[in-house]
This record gives structure tokens, sequence and C-alpha cells, in this order.
């Protein structure tokens, strides 16, 4: 018994690292992405008289010259703000509010706006850019990071709405399945499994979701048949479905 304890411990922990790698991956990505465009419209609006393909070299140099590492420290920040504010010790988000509390005041914008003064010298500095544009970039700062802190509310909203889709479907689901629906259930499944792309990983949506996909599977490859034998049914039933 003692034996069984640790195991199970010791799989809960690595099931927890492992979920906060994958919630560090999203912050990256969707971060990264966040400012991306943010730079892309700021710099659009600040150099006019650009063509398209410099205002590109210029966003990419200033991502290259110092904000695509620094974006590792913008996620570090909403980490640890939301350890330190949501009271969140295991390292990793439970529920959408922390995450949503984190992205909204973990200082990301603050961290953007250090990134960028390095990554305008360092440009600068490399012959990148002159003066002028130097200049012109520094001066109109303010547009680009109000860009960005527009980008990251509008996926503060989409993460909410994500989250209250994929809760209906599985609530729509469910009711599929007690109703023995097939057809109704795989509607269901294939909304959730495009929410989970947009949705950042948090444990208790994934176990809700990887209880439902086994269910799905089984009385899929049963033939659409929802009589399951005794050892799928108490399966199910453990998995609190």
């Amino acid at each position: 018994m003692e034996i069984e304890n640790e195991i199970e411990n010791d799989k809960k922990i690595e099931n927890n690292v492992n979920l906060e790698k994958e919630q560090k991956n999203f912050f990256d990505t969707t971060l990264g992405k966040v400012i991306d465009t943010g730079l892309d419209i700021g710099l659009r609006a600040i150099l006019p008289d650009l063509i398209e393909d410099q205002v590109i070299n210029i966003k990419n140099a200033l991502i290259d010259n110092g904000i695509n590492d620094g974006i590792h420290t913008a996620v570090d920040s909403i980490i640890d703000f939301g350890k330190s504010f949501s009271g969140i010790f295991t390292g990793k988000f439970d529920n959408i509010e922390q995450v949503e509390t984190a992205i909204g005041q973990g200082g990301i914008i603050d961290t953007t706006s250090d990134l960028l003064d390095k990554a305008i010298i360092k440009i600068y500095q490399k012959g990148i850019i002159g003066s002028q544009i130097k200049n012109l970039i520094t001066k109109g700062k303010d547009l680009i990071l109000s860009n960005v802190s527009s980008n990251l509310k509008n996926e503060i909203n989409l993460q909410e709405k994500s989250f209250s889709n994929i809760e209906e479907n599985i609530s729509n689901f469910n009711n599929f399945y007690n109703n023995k629906d097939f057809e109704g259930m795989t509607k269901e499944y294939n909304k959730i499994q495009s929410e989970l792309k947009k949705l950042i990983p948090l444990e208790n949506v994934l176990n809700e979701t990887k209880r439902i996909d086994i269910l799905y599977n089984l009385i899929k490859n049963n033939g659409h048949n929802f009589n399951l034998n005794e050892n799928e049914i108490s399966f199910i039933q453990k998995m609190n479905i």
C-alpha cells in the first residue's frame, strides 16, 4: 500500500511538472504572437514612409536583438505574479481566473517596454537603423505598447470565450451521452478538440476532456453501441464521467 501511494505521488508530481511546462510554452507562444502583432501594427503607423519590407526587417531585427529572448522574462513575470497574487505555489495555473489576472496585471507591458528600449539601442549600434528611425521608434514607443496592450486584452477575451465554450461543449456532450445520441456526441467532441487548441492547458479541463476522449472512443470503437461491458463501465465510473 505504501509503495502504491509513493508511485501515485510521484505520478502526480510528474504530471504537475509537465503541466507547468505546457503552460509556460503556451505563454511563450501566445506572448510572442501578441508582441509580434503589436510591433507590426505600431511600426507601420510610426514609419509610414517606409516600404513594407523595410518595416518587416526592422520588426524582425528588434525581435532578434533582445525581444525574442526577453519574452521568457515576460513569461516568468506572469508566472511570478500569479504565484504572489493568486496564491499559486504549485508552479502551475489551476483555473482561468488566475490566468486572466496574471496576464492582465503581470507587468507584461513594463517588461515589453524595457525590452523594446534595449532592442532599439542594440539595432542602432549595429547600424541596422539610423538615428532618424531610432528617434521615431523611441518617440512612438507608446503606440507600440498600446497595441501590445490591446492584443493582450483580446487574448484574455479569447481565453474567456474558449473556456466558456468548452464548459458548454462538455455539458452538451454528457447530455448527448446520457441520451445515447452518438451523432450529437461527435459534434461536441469535435468542438472540444478545436477549443483545446486555443485554451491554455488547465488541469481540471484536461482531466474532463481526457475522460470524454476515453468514453467517446470506447463507444466509437464499439460500433456506436452504448452497451459497454462491465470493465468499461467500471473504468468510466472511476473517471467520474
